[in-house]
């Protein structure tokens, strides 16, 4: 299947249920078997979805229909996919057809009744449910949802487990067209920030750093593809301390620019940050100062990424990366995380801006491969040229962690872009 992005919204449905069959077949079963889960419930209502329901929906569902209830069964011949629902759902074989003259509430009696009966059928031995008190994307069973199933459940309800490791392995691990079609869309970011950087956006004296920030925006949606959060633009000059240019300061000659954008498309999402100097009338290039600062920044992430081994715990991998900081008197902070279908994604944290001795509960889980992260980090360095004041260098960098180590989607900035 073709990872250009952007794809017109009809292929893209066509590869992102490719991929939601290649997900269910290949990966599924051998996530519930290392889960112990032999029967997963997955329950949405409409505008009310379960984090891990869209992404088992068919591309032409932009969101739950009334209430969705899907069940995935392991068997001895893989997994199999039901739906108790009011409408059909893509592959997943309808278990319920309502009766279209029956009254609301009779209709979800029925609903939970043929989950019943399904769950009777299954004979399962451990049922998940998405309940977690450390994965935010885990933790999707509503109150109201959770309490009718049980009661549905019967003598079954004792059988009900955490579907915690289940959802998280579900939602960040990536097949290798998906991490694929990141590479592309990294590309993609890449290009439209250099664009941003140019002056063809940024006349310096004139263009503020928010006219780039909705500049970038804008541009996505041009493109046909979404922003999974405001673009952000901030500068750094000599003379004022790191936070003192507000946001809608003019760019002048002489500034860092530095921009954290994400975009989203196909289902999945990139992170990332990328920095420019605007040169000075007279100069070439930029500060060396500057640049020092940005190799500095590159060597943090090889520390962070050597020590990236699967098997580790995420805090495991923060202490290593801090550790060989310290030892080279490299001043910084790591705050890397998954990237997948959500931005800050499922999957282990490795650290937090203002966590650095380590994350509870999410900084626990266990780095795995065929995973995706935004490589996210700063360091903090003087800058001669600028009377020793200190920069603090942000990078952020879409990365794919497989069996054969860590790449860069993409690459990586290892050098300023100039203005």
């Amino acid at each position: 299947m073709t990872t250009t992005v952007p794809l017109p919204l009809r292929e893209q449905a066509a590869v992102r249920d490719h991929w939601l069959d290649r997900r269910i077949d290949d990966l599924l079963p051998g996530f519930m078997d290392e889960a112990g889960i032999d029967l997963w419930v997955v329950v949405g209502r409409e505008y009310h979805e379960d984090p891990v329901l869209p992404t088992m929906l068919p591309a032409t569902w932009l969101s739950a229909r009334r209430r969705t209830v899907l069940l995935l069964q392991r068997t001895a011949e893989g997994v199999l996919p039901q739906a108790v629902a009011r409408y059909p759902v893509g592959r997943f074989a309808q278990a319920w057809q309502p009766e279209d003259d029956d009254p609301a509430a009779a209709q979800e009696a029925a609903q939970w009744a043929a989950v019943r009966r399904a769950v009777d059928r299954a004979q399962p031995r451990r049922i998940g449910v998405d309940v977690s008190a450390t994965f935010a994307h885990a933790d999707g069973l509503a109150h109201t949802d959770h309490g009718a199933l049980l009661a549905a459940l019967g003598p079954w309800a004792d059988r009900v487990v955490p579907a915690e490791q289940l959802a998280v392995r579900w939602l960040e691990t990536r097949l290798p067209e998906e991490i694929a079609a990141q590479d592309a869309m990294n590309g993609l970011v890449h290009r439209v920030v250099d664009e941003a950087y140019s002056p063809a956006v940024i006349t310096p004296g004139s263009t503020t750093a928010l006219d780039v920030a909705w500049w970038i925006r804008q541009r996505f949606h041009d493109l046909g593809v979404d922003p999974w959060f405001q673009p952000t633009v901030g500068l750094q000059r000599a003379g004022t301390p790191f936070g003192g240019v507000p946001d809608d300061a003019v760019v002048e000659p002489g500034d860092l620019v530095h921009c954290d954008v994400g975009l989203r498309t196909l289902g999945l999402t990139t992170d990332t940050q990328r920095n420019a100097y605007v040169l000075r009338p007279g100069e070439t290039a930029p500060p060396a100062g500057l640049v020092a600062a940005l190799a500095t920044g590159n060597r943090m992430q090889d520390l962070v990424t050597a020590a990236m081994v699967p098997g580790r715990t995420g805090n495991e991998v923060l202490a290593a990366a801090r550790a060989g900081a310290a030892a080279e008197g490299i001043d910084g902070d790591v705050y890397s995380h998954p990237v997948g279908n959500h931005g800050h994604g499922a999957g282990p944290a490795i650290g937090m801006w203002d966590a650095q001795d380590g994350v509870p509960g999410t900084g626990d889980a266990v780095v795995r491969t065929d995973t995706v992260w935004a490589l996210e980090l700063c360091v903090r360095v003087p800058v001669a040229e600028w009377g020793g004041q200190v920069v603090r260098m942000a990078l952020e960098q879409g990365i794919a962690l497989t069996a054969d180590g860590v790449s860069y989607l993409a690459g990586r900035q290892t050098t300023l872009i100039t203005i």
